[in-house]
């Protein structure tokens, strides 16, 4: 039976402008008093949700939560084409197949490839920021002309897609994470999907015909003792790498600028010792990362966590933005120092599960914010920040724009 605190939580509208806003203050009454706290969700399912960081930590590893409920729980049904990109791609499947597939997947996504790419990314955000300063008017729109074009140049360049394409990727990506905690949006992301689904065959066949020097190519030629990459396989790696992949680095970069104009003693001492910058991203990481909340994850049998019975079948969300503010790991978690020492973050997650793409959102993370500041070191927020407009959902964490001057 819940007693009355934990009834009012459980009213908590995770989709109100209020929590998108700042959700922090909610996420800290919830440590302290419901840690494993049982929610509906906006289709009228409930879930889970682990606020503090050691429960977290450990259920980020526990093999007896899985993040593929149709395959693993054997719910049967026919799934659609671009269902089936959701089930079989890397984020969703566990145990043999997902080894099977982090394997393959590693001979051609390899730490190499990423410090290659380090000269060309440095190139993107310089000509980026010439295109903003040849602005007659001195102001940014940070997303729109910098956190998002940068990532999305860099993904589209070492998979072999052709830059006019952009948009369309904006447009799906956008569709696709929304639509993932708000039901009134199950068409659009449907449509998004499948137009996803439609394009990667095109490509993919293309590339076929016409091997490169690109990742895609790259992917359609690995092999690991006569095992290789299904089609469905190739279709959920190249979504996850444009979808998650450009996501995650779009909001590094708006929330870390975001971070540092709020607390313009930081952004003074990273601008004086540029050297910080490694542990800058670490710290934008924890103290306000891209992702809030982990992908679901399903119960393969009955688990109590914190005294909570979670039984067989019930869906499970991991708080990461709350995890990462948990004094009981962090001293003074709701300051932002970027010369934070032991920054044992879960923004990537843990586990097997733990972002394959983690260095490269790190390497572009780096190397954008340095050459912002360096170029445009005295940056200003153009409206105060109750006024910026956050994305909807609790799975990504970003704004929709930030509009800054210089």
């Amino acid at each position: 039976m819940c007693n009355k605190k934990e009834v009012n939580e459980s009213k908590i509208d995770f989709l109100s402008r209020k929590f998108i806003q700042d959700p922090f203050p909610v996420y800290s009454s919830l440590r302290d008093n419901d840690p494993v706290h049982r929610f509906l969700l906006p289709n009228g399912a409930f879930a889970w949700l682990i606020t503090r960081f050691q429960d977290a930590s450990t259920l980020l590893k526990d093999p007896r939560l899985v993040t593929n409920y149709p395959i693993e729980l054997d719910v049967k049904g026919e799934l659609a084409p671009h269902q089936e990109i959701i089930a079989r791609n890397l984020l969703s499947v566990n145990t043999d197949d997902h080894r099977r597939l982090r394997r393959l997947i590693q001979k051609a996504f390899t730490p190499r490839m990423i410090d290659n790419l380090k000269g060309r990314i440095e190139e993107i955000a310089c000509e980026l920021l010439d295109k903003v300063q040849a602005k007659e008017k001195r102001e940014i729109n940070l997303i729109e002309d910098y956190a998002f074009p940068l990532p999305i140049i860099v993904i589209c360049e070492m998979l072999g897609v052709p830059l006019k394409d952009q948009d369309d990727f904006r447009e799906w990506s956008n569709l696709i994470m929304e639509g993932f905690s708000n039901p009134e949006l199950s068409k659009q992301t449907e449509d998004a999907m499948l137009s996803f689904v439609n394009y990667l065959k095109t490509l993919i066949s293309k590339r076929r015909m016409d091997l490169k020097k690109d990742l895609i190519s790259d992917l359609l030629r690995v092999e690991d003792e006569g095992d290789v990459l299904s089609e469905q396989e190739l279709y959920a790696l190249v979504f996850v790498l444009i979808i998650a992949g450009h996501e995650t680095t779009v909001n590094l970069i708006g929330n870390g600028i975001l971070a540092l104009l709020e607390h313009p003693k930081q952004k003074e001492k990273l601008l004086n010792q540029p050297q910080l910058i490694h542990s800058t991203i670490e710290e934008i990481l924890r103290y306000n990362g891209p992702a809030e909340v982990s992908n679901a994850r399903f119960a393969t049998e009955d688990l109590v966590v914190a005294g909570k019975q979670i039984k067989k079948g019930e869906m499970v969300f991991i708080a990461l933005s709350s995890a990462n503010r948990d004094s009981k790991e962090f001293i003074e978690p709701d300051s932002f120092d970027i010369t934070r020492e032991a920054n044992n973050h879960l923004a990537f997650g843990k586990g097997v599960h733990f972002c394959l793409g983690a260095p490269l959102a790190r390497l572009e993370g780096e190397i954008a914010i340095s050459a912002l500041l360096e170029r445009l070191p005295e940056l200003k927020l153009s409206t105060e920040k109750d006024f910026i407009e956050w994305r909807p959902g609790i799975i990504i964490r970003g704004t929709k724009e930030i509009t800054l001057t210089f």
